[in-house]
């Protein structure tokens, strides 16, 4: 991989009760939390080896099927596009978690194995009981009032190729060592994003091949490189960063399992930013650039600004939309929008 030399800084002997979860994701930085599931069973197990940390996870599997990406080992692990971005570089199906974990044992030892990668599995749904052996209990006000998606992550030798995502993330290493290459979110241009559709797995992911990239063709991948910082992290370390930083994702050693916590502190009734984007294919983008720097000017105004500056000069009963958003509003203003798009 191009040589990034600014490493994610550390907090040593972190510990999930008492950490400030909200003041680290205010920063607006990633960290490594060194240790934060030292103590997880699960990571006692996978020192072991991965046979004793497969035979610990396959005695939670709820018998549901999951959803597996498998690559042939041409892909060399990295989950991506096909040559011409048409299609996926893998093919995803639904089977059995202990089939699978038996998948990757057996081909533990051999190097050209296909890549297995069982991706964003709701621990409660499909591994009933394992919350209470593998999962932290953070005691920050703002994951107590937000509780995080926790999910889990099992592979072996995998690439998640650099992508956002639109919550903020505590991902834990508990088998196999990490590398997460991470990018502020001002470097999405040099990251060259592929189509929005189809994507591996719901969010667009760089086109540059990391091990080996092609300046000709991805000129700015340079400029990522230089803001970029890598994150290692052993088993038992957890990686802290906030939403939308855009990240790839090594799993190192021939068995990983890794747990992750997603939250967000915006109400459930706010729609998401994406859909906002499609919108904004739709309305904006094709229109001639005076008309596009005007509505820039509309939009910091009503959207990226102080949110009390547009109603400021208008009396309280007048302000409509442009008032605080709750529930019965937003659902007011979706209902406004769905009659437009329908016209």
């Amino acid at each position: 991989m191009s040589t990034v030399t600014r490493r994610t800084r550390v907090i040593e002997a972190a510990d999930a009760r008492t950490l400030p979860v909200a003041a680290l994701i205010a920063e607006g930085r990633p960290a490594i939390l060194r240790g934060l599931a030292r103590d997880v069973p699960l990571v006692a197990e996978g020192h072991r080896g991965a046979d004793a940390a497969i035979a610990w996870l396959k005695q939670f599997d709820g018998g549901r099927p999951v959803t597996a990406y498998l690559g042939d080992p041409a892909i060399g692990g990295r989950f991506s596009y096909n040559a011409d971005c048409t299609a996926l570089n893998f093919v995803r199906e639904r089977g059995s978690l202990s089939a699978y974990l038996d998948q990757i044992l057996a081909s533990l030892d051999d190097p050209a194995a296909p890549a297995v990668y069982i991706g964003s599995t709701d621990i409660d749904q499909y591994l009933p009981g394992i919350r209470a052996q593998a999962a932290l209990l953070f005691g920050d006000p703002e994951l107590v009032e937000h509780p995080p998606l926790v999910s889990i992550w099992i592979g072996n030798r995998t690439i998640a190729s650099a992508h956002y995502d639109m919550s903020n993330n505590i991902a834990v290493a508990l088998v196999g060592r990490r590398r997460f290459t991470l990018f502020p979110p001002d470097q999405v241009a040099n990251l060259y994003p592929g189509p929005l559709d189809p994507t591996p797995a719901g969010q667009v992911v760089s086109m540059v091949d990391f091990d080996a990239p092609d300046f000709a063709r991805h000129p700015g991948f340079a400029d990522a490189l230089a803001a970029a910082e890598v994150a290692e992290l052993e088993p038992g370390d957890a990686l802290i960063y906030p939403a939308l930083w855009w990240h790839q994702v090594e799993a190192l050693d021939p068995f990983n399992a890794m747990i992750n916590y997603w939250w967000n502190t915006s109400p459930r009734f706010m729609d998401t930013p994406q859909n906002t984007l499609l919108h904004g294919l739709l309305s904006l983008r094709d229109r001639p650039d005076h008309e596009k720097q005007a509505w820039r000017a509309m939009f910091e105004y009503y959207v990226f600004g102080s949110p009390d500056r547009p109603t400021a000069h208008l009396p309280e009963v007048a302000r409509g939309d442009l008032a605080p958003m709750d529930a019965q509003r937003a659902r007011g203003l979706r209902a406004n929008l769905l009659r437009r798009l329908n016209r």
